[in-house]
């Protein structure tokens, strides 16, 4: 069975959604071994949704980076997108203020 998300790195507390996925879905997720995750929301094919519980101002991790932060606390299962994120990544802002 293919799979309908991908983990890119075991640090990773956000797996891609390979396909549109509904509500209420069950999707399996494998992040050194297979998980299934309860989705919460519709999530668009490309988003992101949250494989365990994230607390509000946590780093959000994709491909084993840090790509942004948390600005509510997320449920796991729950779309990961601008409305609950604060990207720090190509953030001509932020690099005004390092300087």
């Amino acid at each position: 069975m293919m799979s309908k998300a991908i983990v890119l790195s075991e640090k990773d507390n956000v797996a891609t959604a390979l396909d549109e996925l509904k509500e209420s879905e069950e999707v399996t997720i494998r992040n050194g071994e297979d998980r299934v995750i309860k989705i919460l929301q519709d999530i668009p094919f490309g988003h992101k949704f949250a494989t365990r519980n994230i607390e509000l101002g946590e780093e959000i991790l994709k491909y084993g980076e840090v790509i942004a932060k948390a600005t509510v606390s997320i449920k796991e299962g729950a779309h990961v997108h601008v409305h609950n994120v604060e990207s720090l990544r190509g953030r001509g802002d932020l690099v005004s203020q390092e300087e």
